[in-house]
C-alpha cells in the first residue's frame, strides 16, 4: 500500500491549505487508486511525484476512484487525466470512477488536452509519409477555405456597393478617390524607377547577346514585345502586391484586432462595403494606369541604353518599335491588369479578415498576403500566356 499526505503552507501566519491524499491498493494485477482530500492548485503540488511513480504502471488494470475528493479544479483534473493517459499508453486498462456530475465536463476537457500534450512530447514521431499526407491535406483544406472566403468577399463587393445593410446603395466617391491616391499616385515614383531600370537591363543584356550575330537592332523587338506583353504588367502587379496588398491586410487586420469590423456591423454598416469595396475599385482603376506608366518608362529606359550602348538613335528605336509591335501586343498585357488587381485586393482582404487577436497573427497574415498574391499573380500570368497562345493572340 502506498500513502502520501501533502499540504501547502500559505504566507506566514496563514492557515495551511487542505491536503490531497493518494492511496494505492495493489490486488494482484489490478490496482485501485483512491484519491481523497482537496485536489486544487494549492494542494496538489506535493503529490505530483507520487502520481509520476504510479504512471510507471506494472499492472494490467487500474481503477482511479475520485469519490473521496472534496474539491477539484483544473490542476487536480490535469494530474488525474495525465495519470490515466500515461497508463493507457502502457497498455493498462484505466477506469475513472466516483466523479461528481459537476466534474465530468472538466475531466473530459482536460483529458483531450492531456492527449494532445502527450502527442507533442519528444520521441513521438509520425511516419514520414503520414506527416506528408497530413501536411498536404491541411494545405488543400486551407486553399479550399481561402477560395470560398475569396468568393464571399468578391460577391459581397459586387452586390454590395451598398455601404448600409438593407438601406439602399451608397458608394462613397471620396473613399475611392482616397484609395486611388494612396495605391495609385503614391506608387508612381517606385513604379517609374523600377520599370526604367528593368527596361534598361533587358536592352543592355539583349544587345550584348545579339551583338555576336550582328543583329543589335532586334533588341527593340525583344524589349517591345517582352515589356508590353509580360514584364510591364507583371512587375507592376508584384510591386502593388508588396506595397498596397500588405497595407490592405495590415489595415483590415488591425481593425479586426480592435473589433472595429464588429462595430461597423453593429451600427448597420457592411464591413465589406466600407473597407474592401473602395480598395478593390481603387486597385482595378490604378493598376492598369500604373501598367501604362510602367510600359512607357521601360521603353524609355531601353531606348536610352540602346542609344548609348548600341548606337541606335531614338528615331530608329521608335520606327523599329512600330514595326515590331501593334495594338494587340499592347492590349494583351493591359487586359491582365484588372484581373491581377482583383486578385491582389481579394487575397489581401481575406488575409486581413483572418487576423487573430495578437500582433504575431497580424505579421503572419501580412507575410502570407504578399506571398500568396505574388504566387497567384505569376500563375495567372502564365495562364494568360497559354490562353493567348491557344487563340493565337
Amino acid at each position: 500500500m502506498l500513502n502520501e499526505d501533502s499540504g501547502n503552507s500559505s504566507a506566514a501566519g496563514a492557515m495551511a491549505a487542505p491536503a490531497a491524499r493518494i492511496e494505492a491498493q495493489d490486488a494482484g494485477r489490478v490496482a485501485r487508486i483512491v484519491l481523497s482530500g482537496v485536489w486544487t492548485t494549492r494542494a496538489v503540488s506535493a503529490v505530483d511525484r507520487t502520481m509520476r511513480q504510479l504512471e510507471q504502471g506494472g499492472f494490467e488494470r487500474a481503477v482511479i476512484d475520485v469519490s473521496g475528493a472534496a474539491a477539484l479544479d483544473t490542476a487536480g483534473a490535469w494530474l488525474i487525466q495525465r495519470l490515466a493517459h500515461a497508463l493507457r499508453q502502457r497498455g493498462v486498462a484505466v477506469e475513472v470512477t466516483g466523479s461528481a456530475e459537476a466534474w465530468d465536463g472538466l475531466l473530459s476537457a482536460v483529458s483531450v488536452a492531456a492527449e494532445k500534450t502527450a502527442a507533442l512530447q519528444p520521441g513521438h514521431r509520425d511516419w514520414i509519409i503520414v506527416s506528408m499526407l497530413e501536411g498536404f491535406g491541411r494545405v488543400t483544406v486551407g486553399l479550399g477555405q481561402d477560395f470560398i472566403m475569396s468568393m464571399h468577399i468578391l460577391g459581397a463587393a459586387v452586390r454590395g456597393a451598398q455601404m448600409k445593410l438593407g438601406r439602399g446603395s451608397a458608394v462613397s466617391p471620396a473613399a475611392i478617390v482616397k484609395q486611388i491616391d494612396r495605391m495609385g499616385i503614391g506608387a508612381v515614383p517606385v513604379i517609374l524607377l523600377m520599370s526604367t531600370i528593368i527596361g534598361a537591363i533587358i536592352a543592355q543584356q539583349g544587345a550584348f547577346q545579339l551583338r555576336y550575330f550582328g543583329a543589335e537592332i532586334f533588341v527593340v523587338d525583344l524589349v517591345g514585345i517582352l515589356v508590353l506583353r509580360e514584364i510591364g504588367v507583371l512587375l507592376t502587379a508584384i510591386m502593388i502586391a508588396g506595397r498596397s496588398g500588405s497595407a490592405i491586410t495590415a489595415e483590415i487586420g488591425s481593425m479586426k484586432m480592435r473589433e472595429e469590423t464588429d462595430a461597423l456591423t453593429v451600427i448597420g454598416l457592411n464591413p465589406i462595403g466600407v473597407l474592401v469595396f473602395p480598395r478593390l475599385v481603387a486597385l482595378v482603376i490604378g493598376v492598369p494606369l500604373l501598367t501604362v506608366l510602367a510600359d512607357a518608362s521601360s521603353l524609355v529606359g531601353a531606348a536610352a541604353v540602346a542609344w548609348s550602348y548600341s548606337g541606335i538613335p531614338p528615331h530608329a528605336f521608335i520606327n523599329r518599335l512600330h514595326q515590331a509591335v501593334d495594338l494587340g501586343t499592347y492590349l494583351s498585357g493591359l487586359i491582365k491588369a484588372p484581373f491581377m488587381a482583383l486578385i491582389i485586393g481579394i487575397i489581401a482582404s481575406v488575409e486581413g479578415m483572418k487576423v487573430g487577436g495578437s500582433a504575431e497573427s497580424l505579421g503572419l497574415r501580412v507575410t502570407s498576403s504578399v506571398v500568396k498574391s505574388i504566387f497567384v499573380v505569376i500563375v495567372v500570368d502564365g495562364l494568360f500566356a497559354m490562353f493567348y497562345a491557344a487563340i493565337n493572340f
